[in-house]
Order: structure tokens, then sequence, then C-alpha cells
């Protein structure tokens, strides 16, 4: 249940199918019993009006892609919402030799230039492997002020996946850590189907798969959903709580993603952020020693 290879359109399609009850699709449960409470593959079929036998052979992965017209009835059968049908037109297409993905991705200068210019706001570019690409101080003081700040140039980056299940710094920090690790895990699956045959993300997910129990079971589900905004309740180890807005933009042509977050001016959120900058500037004043420069 962790692949991200061929059959995804079939296991998409049959995690959908069997979430949807024949009450939701509108059939009448009648007096029949059954094994599961989702749609059998016949009801489903009969809804989006193609055969029994071809619909099971897009379930099967024996026939990999639909047309355009069938995807979106299998949609309005499913019951599919705007960022799940999208989903599901994603791995329907066409699977075209492409070159394979660099192993690492590259940030443009110009972004960390922004990122710099902004020393107000908590800032934090990640790629569609949800490497860290980098951060400005702030952002790294919010998120993982307890890893070097310059981990995004070494061999191995901070990944928010892997922090997210595997470190409990963190992990701590959220307090709806559910809701965080489900949209993770949503913003993976549709990196996995716009990135077919990426071998770096292949091995994150089975890595994370068989040390985290939780992330598993998350990917089995097959979450998938649009993570452009979210308001995110922290407890952050040195100024506490605090509820920030985070807000995610898309990169042109760079498939990364660029994280801000932001406090309403003149409350108690605004006040923490402004102390977190504070301390910071403390710590990188002359004289003093960065956690960084410290010797271990």
């Amino acid at each position: 249940m962790t692949s991200t290879g061929a059959n995804d359109l079939g296991g998409f399609l049959r995690s959908r199918r069997e979430r949807l009850t024949p009450a939701a699709a509108g059939i009448g449960a009648g007096a029949t019993h059954r094994r599961v409470p989702g749609l059998r593959r016949e009801e489903l079929a009969e809804l989006a009006g193609v055969s029994v036998g071809y619909y099971t052979r897009l379930e099967q992965g024996v026939s990999t892609g639909a047309s355009g017209a069938v995807i979106d009835a299998l949609a309005a059968a499913l019951r599919l919402d705007r960022a799940e049908h999208e989903h599901l037109r994603t791995l329907a297409s066409p699977r075209r030799p492409t070159r394979p993905r660099a192993r690492r991705s590259t940030l443009r200068p110009a972004v960390g230039e922004l990122l710099a210019a902004m020393p107000g706001v908590p800032a934090i570019v990640i790629d569609h492997r949800a490497d860290v690409l980098c951060w400005n101080p702030l952002g790294h003081a919010l998120l993982a002020g307890h890893i070097a700040f310059d981990a995004p140039q070494s061999r191995i980056r901070p990944n928010i996946a892997r922090m997210l299940f595997l470190d409990p710094h963190h992990r701590a920090l959220y307090r709806d850590w559910h809701a965080k690790a489900h949209a993770t895990v949503a913003v993976m699956h549709q990196a996995a189907a716009r990135h077919p045959g990426d071998a770096e993300l292949e091995r994150l997910v089975g890595r994370l798969a068989v040390d985290s129990p939780e992330f598993a079971r998350m990917w089995a589900r097959r979450p998938v959903r649009t993570c452009s905004y979210a308001v995110r309740a922290l407890d952050h180890p040195v100024v506490g709580r605090m509820t920030l807005a985070n807000e995610t933009v898309g990169l042109p042509d760079d498939d990364q993603h660029l994280g801000l977050f932001h406090a309403r001016a003149g409350t108690p959120d605004a006040d923490a952020l402004a102390l977190l900058a504070q301390s910071l500037d403390r710590r990188l004043a002359p004289g003093t020693t960065s956690d960084e420069e410290k010797t271990p």
C-alpha cells in the first residue's frame, strides 16, 4: 500500500469506491448483505455509465488510462471534490517517457534573496519531495530551531515529512499534529502522481512507511487535498502558544513551494512572533554565539 507505481489509478479508484456508501451514492441498500460498506464495482460502473469489465480492468491495473469523459463520469459517480478530481485526471494521463529527474532540487538564487529580504516573515522553500531547500532565520527559528540553520545545504536536507513523523521536537510544534500530517501526506500523494518514477520520492515513502506506522496508515488511505492555506496552532518551545496563518505559494517552473507564516497585527500571536524575532536578534548580536556555532 506504499507504492507510488503504475497501479495508483486503480488503487485510488478502489479507495474512493470503498469509501462511498450506497446511501451517499443514491443507491438503496436493499436486502442483500454487504461484506464492506462501500459500493460494488458493478454499482459504480452503472453510475458512471461504463461496463463492469472496463471498470474492473481500470481498478486492477490492466488498463492504466481512461478518456477525459470517463474520468469525469467516474469523478461524478464517486462524489470526488475538486482536488480529488484533478488527482484522478493526473493518474489517468498517459505516462510519457521523461528524462530522469535530478536527484537534488536546485534553488534559484533569486528565491533565496527573496527570503532574505523579508526578515520579519517566517519563510521556507520546499520541493515536491518536501525537502527543505531554504529558510530565512525567522522561518528556521519558528519551525526547526533545534537543527542547524545551514542544514538545507548539507548532503541530506531536512525533510518536512520526515520531521513530522520521526522528529519529536518538530512533531511537538503542532497542536493539531494529525491535521498537519494528513495534509503533508496528501501533498506527497499528488507529487507522486506528477512525478512517476522519481526514485528519491519512492525511497522516502518506503522508508517512512517502515519507520512510522502512522505514516503507513495515512498513506494507505490515499488522502488528496489542496493545501494552499491553513491556520496553524503552534506550541513553540521558546515563545509558547501562537496561531499563525500559513500561505503556500507555488513557484513557477520549479515545482517548489514557498511557505509563509503571518499573524494579524495587534494580536497576542503577533506579539509572540515579534518576541521570537527579538530572541533571534539577541542570539546573533555581535559578541554572542549562535546555536549553530557552538561546539557540540
